[in-house]
């Protein structure tokens, strides 16, 4: 049970960071903080890794450091793919290299996070 869970919040969080992303900018409400679509991308990243770290270890008994590397790298690519889209795809949006960055400051935030996390989850059990 906790196995489908875990791929419901994952699939969600990733199907809504899509359409949010790919939604016309008119249809996105206007928040007047200075950067706050800077935050937006950090956390949808971090969330993401950490949403489908957890699916992935609860279908397998054994997680090592490859399993948060391979989904730092997915991370990139997916929001890589949106920004491309966003620029070639829609009329409304423009991809941006500073969403990338936070992109990337969201992903590897939670994979430092859980290297850290495994490190001393494995450090302990050996004690």
């Amino acid at each position: 049970m906790r196995k489908i869970s875990y791929l419901s919040a994952a699939l969600f969080w990733t199907f809504s960071i899509l359409l949010l992303c790919l939604e016309p900018a008119s249809n996105l409400p206007k928040i007047e903080i200075n950067h706050v679509d800077k935050l937006a991308h950090f956390s949808f990243h971090f969330i993401f890794i950490i949403l489908w770290y957890l699916y992935f270890k609860s279908t397998t008994k054994i997680i090592n450091y490859k399993t948060p590397v391979v989904l730092f790298f997915v991370s990139l690519v997916f929001g890589i793919g949106i920004e491309w889209s966003q620029q070639v795809l829609t009329t409304s949006r423009k991809g941006d290299v500073l969403d990338v960055i936070s992109n990337i400051s969201g992903a590897f935030t939670a994979l430092v996070i859980l290297l850290s996390a495994n490190y001393y989850s494995n450090k302990k059990t050996k004690i």
